[in-house]
């Protein structure tokens, strides 16, 4: 643990500067560069009907022109995610959160035992050992997607940054940075971080790089879905898109801002539990073996070395050799 904090402290002394910086420089830009945005999908509007109808702004009864396309989608944005923005920049109730959680972690991870027997001991006797293969089954699982997340983070930044500093586009190291981070949600966070540089350099470099742009994105992101993620995600990680994409809508829509970083790990555990006790245990008839007692069972075995035991017999619990 000492030496992850380590890592990560060396690591943060490097980056978090030139990141801070260019995130600053961004968000000072921002204004501006809405503005020049606004005056040049203006200009697309009147050169195409078709757009004009899309981005020209709404009339209202009374005939009051009303808010403009960027302030349409801004509210719309607003009102799906609710309280995301305020969250994000209310500052002290982010640190508490943050600082209870890496306290939280530090003790669990001090003692596991102690919480997965605690979890154990709420279990019927007679399905404490399924319980316990389980929650070994969700703690692979998680690692497994926690590590593979990481990888992909990593290999979508750095592609990104690369490819924006071919385009010439500014502050590219602060959107590498984010198209990093926007993998923690599925889609939604592909889209935005393809659109956002995108919208970022269509101001002032144009239609063309702007669609490069969105070139360069779509082909990172196929990069990383098809070549990257089958080799760092293992089988038990591999989720619908479907089901990830509504997972994402309804756990945003229930727990806000947390939801959208919650959502793919709650869905991988729930289908953990959905594998393990309703399709095996109840669908295809394996059933729950209920015993008299708590105690372990006792196999006699004659002594010498005619005994033979199955090379996997260490790597794979009884419940889910009679599962399988």
């Amino acid at each position: 643990m000492l030496g992850t904090i380590l890592v990560i402290g060396l690591v943060g002394l490097l980056i978090v500067p030139p990141v801070i910086n260019q995130f600053e420089g961004l968000i000072s830009a921002l204004p501006r560069h809405i503005n020049a945005l606004e005056l040049e999908l203006q200009r697309l509007a009147q050169e195409d009907n078709l757009l004009g109808r899309i981005l020209s702004p709404t009339i209202s009864e009374g005939g009051q022109e009303g808010p403009g396309f960027v302030d349409r989608v801004y509210q719309q944005v607003s009102e799906f995610f609710g309280d995301v923005v305020p969250y994000v920049f209310s500052g002290i109730g982010v640190l508490i959160h943050v600082v209870s959680v890496l306290i939280m972690g530090i003790y669990m991870a001090l003692k596991p035992s102690l919480y997965r027997e605690g979890v154990i001991a709420l279990t019927p006797p007679a399905y404490r050992e399924l319980a316990r293969d389980i929650l070994a089954d969700l703690g692979h699982t998680l690692r497994a997607w926690l590590v593979g997340l990481g990888i992909s983070m990593l290999v979508l930044g750095l592609l990104t940054w690369i490819g924006l500093i071919l385009l010439e586009v500014p502050y590219s190291l602060a959107f590498g940075v984010f198209t990093g981070l926007a993998v923690i949600v599925p889609f939604f966070g592909t889209i935005v971080s393809t659109l956002l540089p995108a919208l970022f350099v269509l101001s002032a470099g144009g239609l063309t790089k702007a669609l490069l742009v969105i070139l360069l994105g779509v082909i990172v992101h196929i990069f990383e879905a098809n070549v990257v993620a089958p080799m760092v995600f293992e089988k038990k990680v591999e989720l619908p898109p479907v089901l990830t994409i509504i997972s994402v809508l309804v756990v945003a829509k229930l727990l806000g801002f947390v939801g959208l970083l919650v959502a793919v790990p709650v869905l991988a555990s729930v289908m953990v539990f959905v594998r393990r006790i309703f399709v095996h245990r109840i669908l295809e008839g394996k059933g729950f073996h209920r015993i008299e007692k708590d105690a372990p069972a006792v196999i006699s075995l004659p002594t010498g070395d005619g005994v033979l035991v199955h090379p996997s017999a260490s790597e794979v619990s009884i419940p889910s050799l009679l599962e399988g």
